[in-house]
């Protein structure tokens, strides 16, 4: 039975640490994603919120073309392709679409719709688009989505979501993770 999942992209399809390298290099730093315990990247880097905020907004471009992949995504989302309908719904800026339809293309990632939201807040993006499922990695999200949508929701696992989940929220710790708990729960 085709469903139409809702999909994060940062942190999510890329690689949780995608965007330490480049931390590390713009602060002169050498933060490892264990490091990371919240999500909110101005608590590991410490630097006024305002020259955090200027840095992340002039090396978005960058960062988001040369993020890696998350293991196991391209395989399983090539596979849930050809089963489903995936719609990447992510808190980037709608000015970055272009840059985001790029990197799928060279990534030979497939899509049925691309939303950039300029906001974490997923929940009305997701019941406009009626997804019946959603992968995050923020867990707030998660958990959200999860309350107001009624759907499934799964969390994929990192340092920085630890806090307790609701059933419903399923924590998953890679790409083949959540296709295991993606065919038991299309059963």
């Amino acid at each position: 039975m085709r469903k139409r999942f809702g999909i994060d992209i940062d942190g999510t399809v890329t690689c949780p640490s995608a965007l330490l390298p480049f931390i590390n290099e713009g602060f002169g730093l050498n933060i490892t994603l264990a490091d990371v315990k919240e999500y909110d990247l101005n608590k590991v880097v410490k630097v006024p919120e305002e020259r955090f905020a200027k840095w992340f907004i002039e090396n978005e471009p960058i960062i988001y073309e040369k993020s890696p992949l998350a293991e196991g995504a391209e395989k399983i989302l090539t596979k849930w392709k050809n089963e489903h309908e995936l719609f990447f719904i992510s808190a980037r800026g709608p000015h970055l679409l272009e840059n985001t339809k790029k990197w799928f293309s060279r990534k030979g990632l497939s899509y049925n719709h691309i939303e950039l939201i300029g906001s974490h807040d997923k929940v009305s993006t997701a019941k406009r688009h009626e997804v019946d499922i959603f992968l995050e990695d923020k867990h707030d999200n998660a958990v959200m989505i999860h309350e107001e949508c009624d759907i499934p929701v799964l969390l994929f696992n990192t340092p920085y979501n630890q806090d307790p989940i609701p059933k419903g929220v399923v924590r998953v710790n890679n790409w083949y993770e959540a296709n295991n708990w993606v065919e038991n729960w299309l059963r």
